[in-house]
């Protein structure tokens, strides 16, 4: 097809957006744009190609170090880019976007051209044969056609940067620890606000997605939420993406499970976390169901596992419990997360589809859960760092898990006998840290009297 048949009927399709684009300081990306420029080529001659198109705004962003507000919830500018072989790339997005200093800091390294000038010049860079390579994921079929009409060979490939963006830098890693310790500072105001407020039965859910928001914004370091919340008491807990609306809006009342899945945006880190909150008396099923989700999770946080394994081959670990009571969850146990960037990032993820290898740097979710239909839903999410594994004696490299979320398990839903020595001591060990490292950036007295209950060792 030569013409776009959504064009001509989406009559009353909207502006494209303009949010002002900004650059993303040295002190967060940690690798300057030139040195993210020879990586990439270095992965072009390895692919054979003469150029690359950028057709994903997550990777001219980061190839860049800009961000934007083009996105909700994801600090993208939508924008694309041509990296020839040789030669000064150019990045096609609406000038009106850039102030004086973006301008400056993008033109230090590239050419700034309108969106309309990429099929020209994906013309132009195309012929003579030239090979062109293509994200295999985000590149529109018009990108193939320019290329071939001019004479080049299209390769649809995996974008390099996708990868070369997963992995993250000494500084990225930085940063996410520091802004997962502040949003561990407000999830620890805002379990606490739960646990004194909910029992009286007069919170909503819509209260709960405002509370957390808020005690997020009173670190002055929020830029966005990195999602909608999700936020769902009794059977809307049960709705794995769950959205409340003013119609769908529950009380939170005693005997219920509130499951809240949340994340922020700051400019040293991206976070997403979610808790499953006991609302009075949980039954033994709730515990029962939620130690077992506990266990797989805590069977995740714990593996070690050669370098290059694959995230099906983790996804199992997740699992294995419920697979014991003949339970299941239908979603995968984790997915990549970016740095100031998406909140879901490939190319990696822990699930049955998981077949690219976990490398060291990558951050990954851990997010085991249990959904009841029509009665309650429950989930336990940290994010997880992929480091070194140092053990005497390896002999190949060997990788684990570092725990980067820091906020309290609720103990109430944990079925103590159903844990090993080794689940305990886990449980105990995180609390300790949670409690170690958050509490000091906590100012009320309150929270604090609450977060020394809430990660006291299991009895």
């Amino acid at each position: 097809m030569d013409d776009n048949s959504v064009d001509a009927v989406w009559t009353e399709r909207p502006a494209p957006p303009l949010g002002q684009v900004t650059v993303h300081a040295p002190e967060f990306a940690g690798e300057n744009e030139s040195d993210k420029l020879a990586r990439i080529r270095t992965e072009m001659a390895r692919l054979g190609l003469d150029a690359l198109v950028l057709s994903d705004s997550r990777a001219v962003a980061w190839t860049f170090n800009i961000r934007g507000a083009d996105v909700a919830h994801t600090p993208l500018p939508l924008s694309y880019a041509l990296l020839p072989k040789n030669g000064a790339p150019t990045i096609f997005i609406d000038s009106r976007k850039l102030s004086n200093e973006t301008r400056a800091h993008l033109a230090n390294h590239a050419e700034i051209a309108g969106p309309e000038a990429l099929l020209s010049a994906l013309t132009a860079a195309s012929r003579n044969g030239a090979a062109i390579g293509l994200d295999s994921a985000t590149a529109a079929d018009a990108l193939s056609r320019t290329i071939k009409d001019a004479g080049g060979i299209a390769r649809r490939i995996a974008d390099p940067v996708t990868q070369l963006k997963a992995i993250k830098n000494t500084t990225e890693i930085s940063g996410t620890r520091t802004a997962h310790r502040r949003d561990g500072a407000a999830l620890a105001r805002f379990l606490a606000w739960i646990d004194h407020e909910a029992p009286g039965g007069a919170l909503t859910e819509i209260d709960a997605v405002e509370a957390l928001e808020t005690f997020r914004r009173d670190t002055g370091a929020l830029k966005d939420v990195s999602f909608p919340t999700i936020s769902g008491t009794g059977p809307n807990g049960a709705i794995v993406h769950y959205r409340v609306t003013r119609k769908s809006n529950r009380r939170i009342k005693p005997g219920d499970l509130l499951l809240i899945d949340s994340g922020a945006q700051y400019e040293d880190g991206t976070t997403d976390v979610t808790r499953t909150i006991a609302i009075g008396e949980p039954t033994a099923e709730m515990r029962d169901r939620f130690t077992r989700v506990l266990r797989g999770h805590i069977a995740v946080a714990s593996a070690i596992f050669p370098d290059g394994t694959h995230g099906v081959q983790i996804d199992a670990l997740a699992r294995q419990f419920l697979w014991q009571a003949g339970l299941d969850f239908e979603h995968g146990t984790g997915h990549g997360v970016g740095s100031y960037l998406s909140v879901h990032e490939g190319p990696a993820r822990i699930s049955k589809l998981g077949h690219v290898p976990l490398r060291r740097g990558m951050i990954l979710s851990n997010e085991p859960g249990y959904y009841k239909t029509g009665a309650y839903g429950i989930r336990i999410e940290n994010l997880e760092l992929i480091v070194e594994a140092k053990i005497e004696g390896a002999e190949k490299p060997m990788d684990a898990f570092e725990t980067l979320t820091l906020a309290p398990i609720d103990r109430r839903l944990i079925d103590v006998a159903q844990l090993s020595a080794q689940e305990r001591a886990w449980i105990d060990d995180y609390h300790a840290r949670v409690r170690r490292e958050i509490k000091p950036l906590v100012d009320d007295e309150a929270t604090k009297v609450w977060l020394d209950a809430a990660t006291k060792p299991l009895a």
